[in-house]
């Protein structure tokens, strides 16, 4: 499976009934940490398809975002990850630290 972008609370609401684990990334299109992060999150997603992954953009999913933070009362960081299982996050990290060899122990544990 290949990420796909999530932009609304209602498509969010249908991953968490469709899934019972999957990543979700928060990314920020002006960030050059983000950058960096999603090339992580992007060459992790590349080399195991059989996770399910989305992510949504600040700039354009705003109310996604600030619905997400306080659903799984998180603080919103951006670039931020974070592993949902039985609608909980089990798993989250943030910026230089979303690493492909952490979202390997992750995620694969």
């Amino acid at each position: 499976m290949n990420k796909i972008i999530i932009e609304t609370v209602e498509q969010f609401k249908e991953l968490e009934n469709k899934h019972d684990t999957f990543l979700f990334f928060k990314n920020s299109v002006t960030c050059p940490i983000s950058q960096g992060a999603f090339d992580e999150f992007n060459q992790f997603i590349s080399e195991h398809k059989e996770v399910p992954a989305y992510y949504l953009n600040v700039q354009t999913a705003r109310e996604l975002s600030n619905y997400i933070a306080e659903t799984f009362q998180i603080k919103h960081e951006s670039p931020q990850i974070l592993l949902i299982k039985n609608k909980e996050v089990i798993w989250n990290t943030s910026h230089s630290n979303i690493t492909y060899d952490k979202l390997k122990k992750a995620v694969l544990q």
